[in-house]
């Protein structure tokens, strides 16, 4: 028997970005309580293979081709979606970039790309598919964050910018749509290998350096998403909206690494 907090049985959810990763992590989660999907990517034939996947499940599945940098195939992706199941109920805000590099290396094309596709594409993204949701007073809208959504780093100065844009974004939306029916969270990630940073988990060190700042001492596992999606997209978060949930590992605590001594007085913590 289906917990009707946590069924999507019946509910349509976009997620863009679901060519790789964790956007397709996300996907597989929400089909699996019972969704039927639309998925995106700037390369339609990138998800093929997955729409399958999705159909194995016994759910339906539409692939369409989305660049969240170009308003009109934003539109388009929406008019699709709609045509093809007739409502949109679950939109997970999951298409991203990042340039990792120096503050004083960050160009102005770098910087651009970045914040049009996270903050401005993730915007537009809300926007076109809430005019679907607003008429059926009723949506749950999922915007990716990142523990950068609420903790600085170096090397991701734009990256850092768009997702806290992404928090205050989500915030202002809740407020703006809460009258309608819909609901605007934040889902935030914290370290989890991507295709985006795999070349760091290569570092031994560094990621023994991570794990120690981590409390639960690991990075996160694609798997670690999958209750926290489905709770944010079901009957199970109706009271909530306008919030960042953070599945981190608890790094975001500012968690530090104790250098124990023999003299307890003596113990000191690295930074």
């Amino acid at each position: 028997m289906k917990n009707e907090l946590f069924d999507l049985t019946g509910r349509v959810a976009i997620v863009t970005g679901a060519s790789r990763g964790l956007g397709q992590n996300l996907a597989r989660a929400l089909a699996k309580a019972g969704a039927d999907l639309v998925i995106t990517s700037r390369h339609r034939d990138h998800l093929l293979t997955f729409e399958s996947e999705i159909e194995s499940l016994g759910r339906r599945a539409v692939s369409l081709q989305l660049d969240v940098r170009d308003l009109s195939s934003i539109q388009q992706m929406a008019a699709a979606a709609e045509s093809a199941f007739g409502h949109v109920d679950i939109l997970v805000n999951n298409a991203g970039c990042n340039v990792r590099k120096s503050a004083l290396e960050v160009t102005w094309e770098d910087w651009n790309l970045i914040l049009d596709t996270n903050l401005r594409g993730s915007f537009f993204v809300a926007q076109a598919v809430a005019r679907i949701m607003v008429p059926r007073r009723y949506g749950r809208i999922i915007n990716i964050g990142s523990v950068t959504s609420v903790a600085g780093y170096a090397g991701l100065g734009p990256y850092g910018a768009s997702r806290g844009g992404i928090r205050q974004l989500t915030m202002s939306l809740a407020d703006d749509w809460g009258k309608h029916g819909i609901t605007v969270n934040c889902l935030a990630p914290g370290w989890f290998r991507t295709e985006q940073n795999k070349i760091l988990y290569e570092d031994k060190e560094w990621v023994e350096y991570l794990c120690d700042r981590i409390p639960l001492k690991r990075p996160g596992q694609p798997n670690d998403l999958d209750a926290a999606v489905v709770f944010l997209a079901a009957e199970s978060s109706r009271y909530v909206t306008g919030q960042t949930l953070l599945v981190d590992g608890g790094i975001s605590t500012g968690a530090t690494r104790a250098l124990v001594s023999s003299d307890p007085t003596k113990s000191k913590e690295s930074s």
